[in-house]
């Protein structure tokens, strides 16, 4: 029996790991939705990796530790991340958590679950289990909208991403059954199987989730997604950083098609295709140069209006085109940039 089977029954058999920087708006919210689970306090310990926080973030979470030390809460940890990406965090909570864990659960700091939301994680890993296996390897969940925005940007943004123009089939995607899948959002992991692929690449700032997801599928492990838990994700708040995130998801998709080619979606691509087609009808003084833009701008335009339908305000009829817009836009960009350039650390939210 090796050393983690028999210090297994001791401690907690789940870990929360949550990477965060700035999040001092929503850390509050998503940590006492952790603390307030209906799974028995001691099998399960959230971990908290802060990369160098300025807005007082650090401080929240520290208070929040000092208010629930009984054993009627699950342990908090707070840790320092000081090359401060999401990687390095994730790879120094595998590193430093306690031999009883066996899986891990993915979390962010403007994310919040319901008070059974780790029950029903352990009912789907056992489901998906029974259809896979020992090779099991992650988990992926529902990812829904907060149900609350704080600005008019975050409503429009909350709208382009529930248009079929603005999802992508990854994180964001809707389904009704459970399934196999190679892009799990906010997954459980088996933690054997995460140390079998030897974890998180670094190198990657963002985007570090879909290498591990290729890596864990190459190396024979299989990945499902489950209906049941949900995620309610803060978007962005600002145009801003709305276009500021899709070109940094651009320019790391770039990174990782180059290493991983099969992940390509030629849905990526469109925006792309379209802005060489038109260019290209322009350059030859073709009569119908207009058709390709004018069918994006009423496809823009027809988004905009089921936005309004579905009910939401009046200015989505504006606002969610727009957003559309800048998300094609961006997200080609860094396509392009993710070419040329190296990466570097991102602070879209902050």
């Amino acid at each position: 029996m090796s050393p983690r089977a028999m210090d297994a029954p001791v401690g907690p058999v789940l870990a929360t790991v949550i990477p965060v920087y700035n999040e001092a708006l929503h850390i509050e919210a998503c940590l006492t939705s952790l603390l307030n689970q209906t799974l028995r306090p001691d099998q399960h310990m959230i971990l908290v990796l802060d990369g160098g926080s300025t807005d007082g973030t650090e401080k929240i979470v520290q208070r929040l530790i000092d208010e629930h030390t009984s054993v009627s809460s699950p342990s908090i940890e707070l840790m320092l991340n000081p090359e401060q990406t999401v990687a390095h965090a994730r790879n120094r909570a595998m590193h430093d958590l306690p031999d009883s864990v066996e899986f891990t659960i993915e979390m962010i700091g403007h994310a919040e679950v319901d008070p059974n939301h780790l029950e029903q994680r352990l009912e789907a890993w056992k489901a998906c289990e029974d259809a896979a296996g020992e090779r099991l390897a992650a988990v992926g969940v529902q990812v829904v909208a907060s149900g609350q925005t704080s600005t008019l940007a975050e409503d429009w943004i909350e709208g382009a991403l529930a248009s079929p123009l603005g999802r992508s089939g990854g994180q964001f995607s809707r389904f009704s059954t459970m399934s196999p899948t190679d892009v799990p959002a906010f997954v459980m992991h088996r933690r054997r199987a995460v140390e079998a692929v030897n974890g998180w690449d670094p190198t990657f700032i963002t985007s570090q989730d879909s290498d591990l997801s290729m890596r864990l599928l190459k190396a024979g492990y299989v990945l499902f997604r489950h209906p049941l838990p949900s995620v309610r994700m803060h978007k962005r708040t600002t145009l801003t950083q709305w276009w500021k995130m899709g070109h940094r998801y651009g320019f790391w998709r770039t990174k990782v098609l180059m290493k991983h080619p099969s992940r390509a979606k030629w849905q990526e691509f469109l925006p792309l295709f379209g802005a060489l087609l038109t260019m290209t009808l322009v350059l030859f003084n073709a009569p119908n140069w207009m058709l390709p833009a004018t069918a994006y701008g009423l496809a823009l335009v027809l988004a905009g209006l089921f936005s309004v339908l579905s009910g939401r305000g009046p200015s989505s009829m504006v606002g969610v085109p727009l957003c559309l817009l800048m998300l094609h836009t961006s997200f080609s960009l860094g396509l392009l940039d993710g070419l040329v350039r190296k990466g570097r650390f991102s602070r879209d939210r902050g």
